[in-house]
């Protein structure tokens, strides 16, 4: 397990210099008091204002840190150490107090147990875990009893599709894992920055999802398609509305975001 840990950590590492540059995360927006934050998850997010939260695989904190000025209480969790270096000092910068901590969500051994309020994970989250059990039981430990999972990510069926969006490819369900030599990242969409980075994942089904919340103890309560990515980090998309953004090329309504909402009605010690 630790070699694919270590291949994609590297492959993180050297994604963030260029992400927090890129015009996609805005960064000089976010100093000047813009949030990361879109229309999806907000209105699921107000009710946790107060609260203390567990941002898993927050990257370089920008939605996290976007969270707090919502009136959380927010710790960052991050596998690339790279990562967690900027968050600090992106905290630092807008003066906000938020905890960034480098840990693998695979493991979760810095974080400590039953203490969150809400555990959340966003867009490209799952794809990067070879073991949804392992992380939906690292995730449950980590809540309070009655505490919550929001987890917003891009559908598993836009993973079905070639590397040109343009025809299915890859399997919807799990299978071997899909090895990438990536030479420009999402962020760059005119390739004037150029990486040179190997990366390892997985399609994960929705049943796979639903079935590791389950075995880990969670009760699900809410859960929503979207036919749109908040976000233009596809090829061929086009502008429908705000924060909408959906394939020219393909007419029938596809599901391409969802959310999970999903409860932690007792500790483990309450069994």
């Amino acid at each position: 397990m630790q070699d694919f840990i270590d291949t994609n950590r590297k492959a993180w590492d050297q994604k963030v210099a260029v992400h927090m540059a890129s015009g996609f995360y805005d960064v000089n927006g976010f100093k000047q008091g813009d949030t990361s934050l879109r229309k999806i998850e907000i209105p699921l997010l107000l009710p946790f204002k107060g609260q203390r939260i567990l941002h898993a695989q927050c990257h370089f904190g920008l939605d996290t840190l976007s969270m707090e000025r919502m009136g959380m209480q927010v710790t960052g969790v991050d596998f690339s150490e790279e990562a967690i270096k900027q968050a600090k000092i992106l905290a630092e910068q807008v003066e906000l107090t938020s905890d960034f901590i480098c840990d693998d969500v695979l493991k979760l051994e810095k974080v400590p147990n039953e203490t969150f309020d809400l555990v959340y994970s966003s867009y490209g989250v799952v794809g990067w875990l070879n073991d949804l059990t392992k992380w939906a039981s690292n995730l449950f430990s980590k809540l309070r009893s009655g505490g919550s999972l929001l987890l917003v990510d891009f559908h598993p069926f836009i993973w079905t599709l070639n590397d040109d969006f343009k025809g299915f490819h890859y399997d919807y369900f799990k299978g071997a894992p899909i090895i990438e030599n990536e030479e420009f990242t999402y962020t760059d969409d005119k390739k004037e920055t150029p990486l040179n980075t190997k990366t390892v994942s997985w399609n994960h089904s929705l049943s796979e999802i639903f079935q590791a919340l389950k075995i880990a103890g969670f009760t699900v309560t809410d859960f929503d398609e979207y036919d749109y990515s908040p976000y233009p980090c596809f090829p061929h998309l086009k502008k429908r509305a705000e924060q909408e953004y959906v394939f020219e090329h393909i007419q029938p309504r596809i599901p391409m975001v969802y959310h999970i909402q999903a409860e932690k009605k007792y500790s483990r010690s309450d069994r």
